[in-house]
């Protein structure tokens, strides 16, 4: 029997509080705030709580994940209504604006806490369908709405695959619960086929509702939805797919198949959306890009069983995003300030942008052979310091100048980051499931991807107007036209029902969606 804890204390504030919403037709927004506010309250208590309870070990706890989850849906919850607040004044139809809103929050509440696959499926489900009202706010922006409709699409066959997975997980375990389904799989070697096929159709699922390659349109497409919509988006939604697969981790971590699947289509998916946002100019076009590439390197991390590292990387992702979104108004400003600073932008030579990477990997062995001296039993992946390395080599760029100073300040940045990543990783290696070593082929499928992209990334950079780079440009500018053909089968299968009027103005916007509307 699934257990209640303080945790669904989030999830019945929001609610009743979208019920209000519902039932009122005056005064939403003061439903809301009131809801946000009482909803972060409780969700910093049952923090407490659970910190009281466990002795002051937050791994001590039921659902460890769960509770650091349930306090970033509460904080993203009141930043986000406070925002929308000011950000919609005046509009039309904000009532139907805040009932989707608390909607869709108190279906993240509700997913977040759950024990129960079957509610945590419902859940997510939830969270689509709300979205989709938020997404087509504005009716008279035509293109919205086919975008919101292949959205839904791809949601929907996410919602089949989960559907199928529920089925077989009962079928062979005869429950639906986490920690039933945690036990009977702690308890075996290997999966049998139908546990090993549920699990990847979970990873299927995570992967269409993530935006993965080369689904990945609509996460691209929905820009004109309100802003403080696509920081839900991008800062919560998106992310619920990682957090799902961390909370199977049991199942995940026997089944090959989903491993495997998780990290090839989670390479190539950062590895193509990286280089595409190179491309891109729109702020809000680049951050989505970004938001696509960073899920990717999520589901990659939890293919090769990084899960501490896999929720460091959603908590860190979820607070970017919003501040990013809420404060992309502000992004011309702060571009005219940057360019106020002298050697800005100058490129190293190349060979040693190359030796960029091994330099930080050896600090970075060295700072965890030193951490190793005090913690003995302290083991990070090479999986995982692959990633670190690669990520924090741009530190020895020396964009801002040459020289022993520039490079020593370099030098500090990538020392003092490691540091704060090791501390970073004992924290969350408390909360999330055990990390695993990946096999020997996922992690040199990670180095090829990520060292692909670094290497392309310094080639353009230093060779912005060669050959490469005109024939690069287009086809990463376009997405490499990953889109289009799944942009066609969709609409062909399941038309997106416009009126004359409406089509006219989409396809006018959209010429390449002529044959997407009826």
């Amino acid at each position: 029997m699934e257990h209640l804890s303080s945790g669904w204390l989030l999830a019945g504030i929001y609610t009743v509080g979208c019920l209000l919403a519902f039932l009122s037709s005056r005064g939403v927004w003061r439903i809301a705030r009131n809801t946000a506010q009482l909803g972060l309250a409780a969700a910093l208590v049952s923090g407490g709580w659970g910190l009281l309870e466990s002795g002051g070990r937050l791994s001590g706890t039921q659902d460890a994940p769960g509770l650091v989850m349930t306090v970033l849906v509460a904080l993203l919850g009141w930043v986000i209504t406070r925002f929308s607040y000011r950000y919609l004044h005046g509009e039309p139809r904000q009532p139907l604006f805040v009932r989707a809103l608390l909607f869709t929050l108190a279906c993240a509440g509700v997913l977040v806490t759950s024990n129960h696959l079957a509610v945590i499926a419902i859940a997510w489900c939830g969270t689509s369908v709300g979205l989709h009202y938020l997404l087509t706010f504005y009716r008279e922006r035509k293109a919205a709405q086919i975008v919101a409709h292949k959205k839904f699409i791809v949601s929907r066959l996410a919602d089949l695959s989960l559907l199928v997975a529920l089925g077989l997980i009962y079928q062979s375990t005869g429950t639906l619960t986490l920690d039933g389904l945690n036990a009977h799989a702690a308890s075996m070697q290997t999966l049998p086929a139908g546990l090993h096929a549920a699990a990847v159709l979970f990873a299927l699922a995570a992967i269409l509702k993530s935006a993965q390659l080369p689904l990945h349109g609509w996460l691209i497409q929905v820009m004109e939805a309100p802003t403080p919509v696509s920081a839900l988006l991008h800062a919560g939604v998106v992310n619920i797919g990682g957090f799902v697969l961390i909370r199977l981790a049991d199942l995940i971590i026997l089944a090959p198949m989903a491993q495997a699947m998780l990290v090839v289509v989670g390479g190539l998916t950062a590895l193509l959306a990286g280089l595409v946002v190179m491309t891109r100019i729109s702020i809000k076009v680049r951050l989505a890009w970004s938001t696509c590439a960073q899920m990717g390197f999520m589901l990659m991390e939890i293919g090769l069983g990084l899960y501490e590292l896999a929720l460091l990387h959603l908590l860190a992702h979820s607070l970017y995003k919003a501040y990013a979104f809420l404060s992309s108004g502000d992004t011309v400003n702060e571009a005219r300030r940057k360019d106020l600073f002298s050697g800005m932008g100058q490129t190293s030579s190349l060979p040693w942008l190359l030796a960029a990477p091994l330099i930080t990997a050896v600090l970075i062995a060295s700072t965890l052979l030193l951490w190793q001296v005090v913690l003995p039993t302290m083991h990070i992946p090479m999986a995982a310091l692959l990633i670190v390395t690669f990520g924090l080599a741009p530190l020895l760029w020396l964009e801002h100048g040459k020289g022993t100073p520039h490079l020593l300040l370099g030098t500090f940045r990538v020392v003092g980051l490691t540091q704060l990543y090791m501390v970073w990783h004992l924290l969350f290696a408390e909360l999330a499931p055990a990390s695993s070593e990946p096999s020997i082929l996922l992690t040199a499928w990670v180095l090829a991807m990520i060292g692909g992209l670094y290497v392309t990334q310094i080639w353009l950079r230093c060779f912005p107007r060669g050959k490469f780079a005109e024939r690069f440009y287009p086809w990463a500018y376009c997405g490499f036209y990953l889109d289009e053909s799944f942009t066609r089968l969709t609409f062909k299968l399941w038309p997106a029902r416009l009126s004359p009027a409406q089509a006219k103005t989409s396809v006018n916007r959209h010429p390449a969606q002529l044959g997407a509307v009826k």
